[in-house]
């Protein structure tokens, strides 16, 4: 019997005349150039610690393939330059800690301080995080999911774009386990009320806006938050199961 076709990840989908579909997704792909130090720990670590996007395509993709092992899987969204990704993990060796950003220079950054960590435990994906958690992760499969200071896409017409909205509320609330975590943070206080309204509202989940997660480290974008004199907002939901 076949396996079922996925369909195209973002940025493959083509218009029936074959021009590429505009999508609304919640990140926009910046330069791909870096410093040599980045460029460095992409040779150094690369072929090791992150999963090239054509894999995701292979009917018998697995992560624990790429893990090299069975482990409860954490997901983060967005792991920047992996200051809490890396901090994070080394501290739970026991879990996959799966870290999706689609930024290559952020990826090569997470590469080193995942090394210097020594969290062997980190792999991570430049596929469309969304698309991938519809598609790549079985219902109640997740431990815990981090969403720390997600593009706020502050101008009124792009807030669309936001990842923090009821279709993946709802998604998220699938994919954890009953009783596993949504950690979140943002620096903008509007994205916070949104988060707060868009997830009490998913009966999936519970919880709200909660103390600093101390496990978290305080990173170069949170002092930048704080520098320009925005308030910092933790949450943390668990998933009912329902």
């Amino acid at each position: 019997m076949n396996e079922p076709v996925r369909p195209a990840r973002p940025h493959h989908k083509l218009t029936d005349d074959g021009r590429r579909m505009r999508e609304v997704l919640s990140y926009s792909r910046r330069g791909n150039r870096f410093t040599p130090n980045q460029a460095a720990a992409w040779a150094a670590h690369q072929a090791r610690w992150v999963i090239p996007d054509a894999a995701v395509d292979a009917p018998d993709f697995s992560w624990s393939h790429w893990f090299g092992r069975e482990a409860p899987l954490i997901v983060e969204i967005g792991s920047g330059v992996g200051e809490a990704t890396a901090a994070l993990a080394a501290a739970r060796p026991a879990y996959d800690v799966l870290a999706f950003e689609v930024w290559r220079p952020g990826i090569a950054d997470t590469l080193w301080r995942v090394a210097e960590a020594g969290a062997e435990n980190v792999r991570l994906c430049g596929v469309d995080a969304v698309w991938s958690m519809e598609h790549l992760i079985a219902p109640r499969s997740l431990h815990e999911l981090w969403t720390f200071f997600p593009d706020p896409w502050h101008k009124a017409r792009h807030r669309k774009r936001r990842l923090v909205d009821p279709a993946f509320a709802r998604l998220a609330a699938e994919r954890l386990r009953a009783g596993g975590v949504w950690r979140l943070a943002t620096d903008w206080a509007d994205y916070a009320e949104q988060m707060v309204e868009v997830l009490d509202a998913e009966p999936g989940l519970e919880g709200g806006v909660v103390e600093r997660w101390a496990d978290r480290p305080v990173t170069k974008f949170e002092r930048k938050g704080l520098a320009a004199g925005r308030t910092i907002t933790d949450l943390a939901y668990r998933a009912t199961g329902e």
